[in-house]
C-alpha cells in the first residue's frame, strides 16, 4: 500500500492555503533546534519535495515544542516574542479587551498585518479590534501543548496567501505523533502574585499505519499581577475623610485574572493508496477579569441629582470604586479536507470554519444616570467573528528540457466569508436615564454596554484564484513567481505578484531575494462597528468618553460637515516588499544569515485625527440617541490615513560543538526595524507619527546558549530591547516619555529523572530587572508604562513536571 509520507501530506496542507512559501535557512538555531534539521525537508513553504530550509528563498524562524515549553507563560504571544526579536507584544492593562485579547507586531507593524495558519491554513480572526484598529487571529486561543512546531515567516506573502500577510506569516503545525504524555507546571512571580497553575495531557495514535489521531488537552489559571502604588489623589481624600477606609492602592495596574480550558485535534486517515482525508481543529474557553480606574468620590459621577435626590452614591461607594472589566470568550476552529496524488499531479479541497466569540461583563460599578434604578453588575454585550474558506488546490510537476529542473506549477481557487456581529448589553449599560440632564454619564461606567443601536450582523466574502511556479534555472539558480487575483463584496478586486529567487555561490552559501506586493483588506468589524470607550486625564484625574464610530454612517456625515473633515469609506491597504539576502552553513556546526528589507505601505490603516465636538455637534449625537452622547469629549473613525515606509535587517549566527563530554549550542540572533511616516494625514498628526515612530524599540536581539550533557541541559539567554517611546494618551494632548534599553536574563535546567519523567527549572528576569518608571502617569498609582513591550512584573520562576506513557 501507498501512504502518502507527512511531506507529501503538508505540502498538501499548504497547497489547502494557497500558499508557496520559500523559507530561510537558520532560524531553527533560534529556537535551539538542532542545527541539523536545516537538512530537514520544509514543512511549510515551497511545494517542491526536496526543499529544505537552507535551500529556501526567505527568511523564516523555526520553533521547537521543547523552545516553546522552555517559556513560563500559557500565552503563545508570549513564547514567540521571547524567542523572534522581530515579534513584539504588549501587556496593555486597563485597556478593555486588549489586555485579554493583546495585539503583537512583527517587524513593527499592526497585529493584522501577520496571517496566522493551522497546519498551513488560514486561522479566523478574533472579534476584538484594537486600538488602531487592527483586527488579527488570536494566538493565546492555541494550546501551546498541542504544536510540534511554529513556522514564523519574515517575508511579504500575500500572492500566496491572500489578505493580511504583509509583515510575514505565523504557521503552527500541530503534533501529530504517537504515544501518551502529561505535564503539570506552577509558576510565580518574585513578589509573590502572578500565581500560574498549567497542566495538559496528549494522547496520539497510530491508525494500523494508515494515519493518525492525536488529541490534546489543556487547562490553566493564572492569578492577577499588581505593580502599582497609591493615587495621589486617594492620598489626599483619605487624609481630608479619615473615617473611610479607602484600599491601597485603590486599583490595581498589572496582568488580569486568567483561566482557560484549551483542545486540538489533528488527525489523517489513507481513504485509498492515494488519497487521504484529514481533520484537524482546536478550542479554548475562558474567562478573565481586571481593574479599571477608580473613581474618587469628589470626581462627577459623585454628583448629586435633582432627578433622584434621595440618592447618593457614596452611600453604596462610600470610598469611591474601580469597577471590574471582565470578559467569557470561545473560541473555535474546525478543518476538513481531502487530499490525494494523480501522477505528477496533487490536489486538496478543504472547507473550514472558526469562530471566536466574547461577552464582556462589569460590577462593582454604576450607570450614574440612572441613579438609585441602577444595578451595579451589568452584562455589557458580546463580539462574534465567524468565518468560512473552501479552497481547491493543485500542483503539477512538469517534466521538461529547458530547465535544470522540473517545473512545479501550483494553482487553486478559494472562497472565504466572513460575518462580524455585536449583540446588546442589558439595557441598564447602555441606557441614557433620567439624570442625563444634569450631566451625570450614562452608561456603565468604564465601559459602555453595546446598543441596540451599535449591533447588528455584517459580513463580506471574497473569492480568489492564484497560480505559482517554482523551478532551477540551473544547478545554482532557484525561481519562484507567484500571483494571486481576490474580489471583495465590499470594494472590489486587487491582484499581486511576487518573485523569489535563490543563487548558491557554493554548496555552503548563497543569495536570496523577494519582490512583492500585498494587500490588507478591510473587515465587517473595522467597517461597520462602533465603540464608545473612557479614559482618564493624567493631568486633571477626571475620566473622559470618547466615541469611534463608522466611517460609513450619519456622525461622519456630522463631521464632515467641517472644512477640515473629510472622512471617507475603507479601502484595502496596498504594499510593496523587498528582501534580500545572504545565508550560510557548513559541517562544523556554523550556521549564519543576514536579511535586509522594505516595506511600504500606502493607505495604511489607523484612527483618525480626534475630532473635539463642539456643543452643536454634541446636540445633534444626543438628537441621535447615540450611547453617551451626553459626556463625549471627542469622537474619531477607523480610515485609510497615512503611509509608511519600514525597513531593517534580521541577523542569525549560530554555533554547535562538543564541548567536555556534552554539546555547546549558542545562538545569536538580532533585529533592527524602522518605521517612517510618509504621507497621509497622520504625518501632519505630531503625536500620531511619534506613536508609530517610536512605540516600539527599534533594536531587539538574543543571545542563548544551550548545554546538554548526560541526562541534564542547561539554557541561559540575555534578551535585549532597544529604547522606546510612550504617550499619555490624554484627551486634551499626549505627554511623551523616552524609556531606555533593557536587559533581560533568563536561565533554566532541564533533568531526565528517568526516561519517562523530566524535571525543569526556568527562571525568567533572574536579577529582577524593572524598567523604568513611568513618570507622567504616576498620579494614576502607575508605576511601569502599559505597553511596554516587554513584561514588567519583574522575575517569574516555574516548576514544570513533563512525563510520558
Amino acid at each position: 500500500m501507498k501512504h502518502l509520507n507527512k511531506t507529501a501530506t503538508y505540502g498538501c496542507l499548504v497547497l489547502a492555503s494557497s500558499s508557496t512559501l520559500a523559507l530561510s535557512a537558520h532560524a531553527q538555531d533560534v529556537a535551539g533546534a538542532s542545527p541539523g534539521n536545516l537538512e530537514s525537508i520544509i514543512v511549510t513553504g515551497t511545494r517542491q519535495a526536496n526543499r529544505t530550509v537552507f535551500d529556501s528563498m526567505a527568511p523564516i524562524d523555526l520553533i521547537d515544542a521543547s523552545a516553546i515549553d522552555s517559556t513560563t507563560s500559557e500565552d503563545l504571544l508570549d513564547s514567540v516574542a521571547q524567542i523572534v526579536p522581530s515579534f513584539k507584544v504588549q501587556r496593555l492593562p486597563m485597556a478593555d479587551g486588549q489586555v485579554f485579547v493583546r495585539p503583537a507586531s512583527l517587524r513593527g507593524l499592526s497585529a493584522d498585518h501577520t496571517l496566522v495558519l493551522v497546519n498551513g491554513k488560514r486561522l479566523h480572526r478574533a472579534a476584538l479590534l484594537g486600538s488602531n484598529g487592527a483586527q488579527s487571529a488570536d494566538l493565546a486561543s492555541i494550546p501551546s501543548y498541542a504544536i510540534k512546531r511554529i513556522e514564523v515567516l519574515r517575508d511579504g506573502a500575500s500572492a500566496q496567501y491572500g489578505s493580511d500577510a504583509i509583515a510575514g506569516v505565523i504557521n503552527i503545525i500541530l503534533d501529530d505523533k504517537a504515544g501518551y504524555q502529561a505535564f503539570s507546571q506552577f509558576s510565580q512571580y518574585f513578589e509573590g502574585d502572578g500565581t500560574a497553575y498549567r497542566a495538559g495531557v496528549q494522547g496520539g495514535w497510530d491508525l494500523n499505519n494508515r494515519g493518525y489521531l492525536a488529541t490534546t488537552f489543556e487547562y490553566y489559571d493564572a492569578e492577577r499581577t499588581a505593580r502599582s502604588r497609591q493615587r495621589p489623589d486617594a492620598e489626599e481624600y483619605q487624609a481630608a475623610h479619615p473615617e473611610v477606609t479607602l484600599r491601597n492602592p485603590v486599583q490595581d495596574w498589572g496582568q488580569p485574572d486568567r483561566d482557560a480550558l484549551r483542545f486540538a485535534l489533528n488527525s489523517q486517515y489513507s481513504l485509498t493508496d492515494n488519497t487521504d482525508a484529514y481533520l484537524f481543529g482546536t478550542y479554548n474557553e475562558g474567562s478573565g477579569m481586571s481593574d479599571f480606574n477608580w473613581r474618587n468620590p469628589d470626581s462627577a459621577v459623585f454628583n448629586p441629582s435633582e432627578t433622584y435626590p434621595n440618592f447618593d452614591l457614596k452611600d453604596l461607594y462610600p470610598a469611591g470604586f474601580a469597577p471590574h472589566f471582565g470578559q467569557d470568550d470561545r473560541d473555535f476552529s474546525l478543518y476538513v479536507g481531502v487530499k490525494g496524488i494523480v501522477g505528477q499531479l496533487s490536489w486538496d479541497a478543504s472547507v473550514s470554519q472558526g469562530n471566536n466569540k466574547i461577552d464582556y461583563q462589569l460590577n462593582n460599578t454604576i450607570n450614574a444616570s440612572l441613579g438609585s434604578d441602577s444595578p451595579t453588575d451589568f452584562y455589557a454585550g458580546s463580539l462574534e467573528q465567524d468565518e468560512f474558506t473552501a479552497n481547491l488546490d493543485a500542483s503539477y510537476l512538469l517534466s521538461n528540457d529547458w530547465f535544470a529542473d522540473d517545473l512545479n506549477i501550483a494553482f487553486g481557487a478559494e472562497y472565504r466569508e466572513e460575518t462580524y456581529k455585536v449583540s446588546p448589553g442589558d439595557e441598564a449599560s447602555y441606557l441614557v436615564g433620567p439624570a442625563a440632564k444634569e450631566g451625570l454619564p450614562s452608561g456603565s461606567n468604564g465601559f459602555f454596554g453595546f446598543s441596540p443601536d451599535q449591533s447588528g450582523e455584517f459580513d463580506q466574502d471574497s473569492v480568489a484564484l492564484y497560480v505559482d511556479m517554482e523551478t532551477m534555472l540551473s544547478s545554482a539558480w532557484t525561481i519562484g513567481l507567484a500571483a494571486r487575483y481576490e474580489d471583495f463584496s465590499e470594494f472590489g478586486d486587487t491582484q499581486n505578484g511576487k518573485i523569489s529567487t535563490r543563487y548558491a555561490l557554493s554548496d555552503h552559501a548563497a543569495l536570496r531575494a523577494t519582490y512583492s506586493t500585498g494587500f490588507r483588506a478591510p473587515t465587517p468589524g473595522q467597517l461597520y462597528s462602533e465603540r464608545v470607550s473612557q479614559g482618564l486625564d493624567t493631568n486633571t484625574l477626571e475620566v473622559f468618553t470618547r466615541g469611534r464610530y463608522s466611517p460609513q454612517g450619519e456622525i461622519a456625515q456630522i463631521i464632515n460637515a467641517r472644512s477640515d473633515a473629510n472622512i471617507a469609506s475603507l479601502t484595502p491597504e496596498e504594499s510593496n516588499n523587498l528582501s534580500l539576502g545572504f545565508t550560510y552553513q557548513d559541517a562544523s556546526g556554523l550556521n549564519a544569515s543576514v536579511d535586509f528589507y522594505r516595506i511600504s505601505i500606502s493607505d495604511r490603516f489607523g484612527t483618525s485625527t480626534t475630532f473635539n465636538l463642539t456643543a452643536d455637534e454634541r446636540a445633534k449625537l444626543i438628537a441621535l440617541g447615540v450611547t453617551g452622547a451626553e459626556s463625549i469629549t471627542s469622537v474619531n473613525f477607523f480610515q485609510n490615513d497615512y503611509d509608511t515606509k519600514t525597513t531593517g535587517v534580521d541577523l542569525v549566527l549560530s554555533r554547535k560543538f562538543e564541548l567536555g563530554e556534552g554539546n555547546l549550542n549558542l545562538v545569536a540572533a538580532y533585529n533592527y526595524n524602522k518605521t517612517e511616516v510618509t504621507g497621509g494625514d497622520i504625518s501632519r498628526n505630531e503625536s500620531q507619527r511619534i506613536l508609530l515612530e517610536e512605540r516600539l524599540p527599534k533594536q531587539a536581539g538574543n543571545l542563548s546558549a544551550s548545554y546538554s550533557w548526560a541526562d541534564m541541559t542547561f539554557n541561559a539567554k540575555l534578551r535585549y530591547y532597544g529604547s522606546w517611546k510612550d504617550s499619555s494618551g490624554n484627551a486634551d494632548g499626549d505627554i511623551f516619555q523616552q524609556f531606555g534599553a533593557e536587559t533581560f536574563f533568563d536561565i533554566g535546567l532541564n533533568y531526565d529523572i528517568t526516561p519517562a519523567i523530566a524535571l525543569s527549572l526556568n527562571v525568567e528576569n533572574l536579577f529582577d530587572n524593572y524598567p523604568e518608571e513611568a513618570t507622567f502617569q504616576a498620579n494614576r498609582g502607575l508605576i511601569y508604562s502599559r505597553n511596554a513591550p516587554y513584561d514588567s512584573d519583574g522575575g517569574n520562576y516555574s516548576l514544570r513536571v513533563d512525563m510520558k506513557f
